[in-house]
């Protein structure tokens, strides 16, 4: 479960991490207030669960107070990838000289915990692994041993911050740690970091995102906001929202993440992360290919299917549901091998839908169909 960022601020707020001074608002009126509080420059910033608000115009620099309520008014109400806005963060402009980057994440091969952090912050982190890999030093945690000095001392020798800064980024690690582990996080991350002017290191984002059986434990609630992940539980669909454009649709978490990283690896950008699950239905394919048909940011549906206990006939016939009702409204690359192959291709081929056996010649068609 992805937390919105202001959910996020609170428990970066609560474990001591510092963040600019900030009120949640839902109509134009309590953003001048708000901004009346705070004093401008604020910053007004859409609460959403999808990436891309700043392209969108969602994210605003507001220098004078009697522009707060016009801005306000402009930025709520409007639709950014699919997702109406419904509430603002109004926060503190920080003036800053430099941005920082900085997660703990899940790293499922090898079973730790793992510290990103650079110099260059402000840019997605997967973008920045590719074009400047040297800027971004990691630190693997053992989750039976926890965080150590040393290895925040590992990540300050890459970063070569004064000695002043230094300090308050090793407590910030710290607290980052504390909220991860306390909260079961699959990803916690401040993105920028922002250095100030005058010397102080503040976290202006907060990405959450908890496993879902923690979510429930520490009381979030899936339905509590509008996002479409939101709806995804509803389907009973387990779905991630990512910034691309291909929808990624496989049957096993592994094979849809190993489906992911092939198509980033060929230049394509995944823009979802959804697994059927064992065992797939023909209806949990029509509703799974519905449900991307529907989102305004996926251009192509990749749907690579591996046939153990899940029947590519049943995947099939819920494939041609879903092009019968929506024809060509989106690409689709098929990949389909496995229990019933030769049933499910006959399937396919009697509306005329392609497919492909080989993973890297669907994913290379995928990609070069969005490029």
């Amino acid at each position: 479960m992805r937390l919105i960022e202001y959910e996020g601020l609170r428990l970066f707020t609560e474990a001591g991490i510092p963040t600019p001074r900030y009120s949640v608002v839902d109509d134009p009126n309590q953003a001048v207030r708000a901004a009346e509080q705070i004093s401008p420059p604020v910053v007004l910033k859409a609460q959403v669960l999808v990436g891309g608000r700043g392209k969108a115009g969602g994210v605003r620099v507001v220098e004078a107070l009697q522009d707060v309520g016009k801005v306000a008014g402009e930025i709520l109400g409007m639709e950014i990838r699919g997702e109406r806005v419904k509430r603002l963060v109004v926060a503190e402009a920080v003036r800053h000289s430099e941005e920082l980057y900085l997660s703990i994440i899940v790293d499922r091969t090898s079973n730790r915990h793992l510290i990103l952090a650079s110099r260059m912050g402000g840019v997605d982190v997967e973008e920045l692994s590719k074009s400047h890999p040297e800027a971004l030093v990691r630190a693997p945690i053992d989750p039976l041993i926890g965080l150590h000095d040393w290895q925040i001392r590992m990540l300050l020798a890459h970063l070569k911050l004064s000695s002043e800064t230094a300090k308050q980024f090793q407590d910030i690690v710290k607290k980052l740690y504390s909220v991860y582990r306390q909260y079961y996080c699959d990803l916690a991350e401040i993105n920028p970091l922002a250095l100030t002017d005058d010397g102080r290191l503040v976290a202006l984002d907060a990405k959450i995102i908890l496993d879902d059986n923690a979510a429930r434990l520490h009381g979030f609630k899936f339905a509590g906001e509008a996002g479409v992940e939101s709806e995804a539980v509803r389907l009973g669909l387990n779905y991630v929202e990512l910034d691309g454009d291909i929808g990624i649709i496989c049957n096993g978490a592994g094979l849809t993440m190993a489906t992911m990283d092939l198509v980033y690896t060929l230049g394509g950008r995944p823009g979802c992360f959804l697994d059927l699950g064992g065992g797939a239905s023909a209806e949990r394919v029509y509703t799974a290919l519905k449900f991307l048909f529907n989102r305004p940011h996926v251009k192509l549906v990749f749907l690579n299917v591996l046939g153990g206990i899940t029947r590519c006939d049943e995947v099939a016939d819920g494939i041609v549901r879903a092009y019968d009702e929506f024809g060509g409204s989106k690409k689709i690359v098929v990949r389909l091998v496995g229990t019933r192959e030769e049933e499910g291709r006959r399937i396919l081929a009697s509306r005329n839908i392609g497919y492909f056996t080989r993973m890297m010649e669907a994913a290379e068609a995928a990609v070069k169909q969005t490029s």
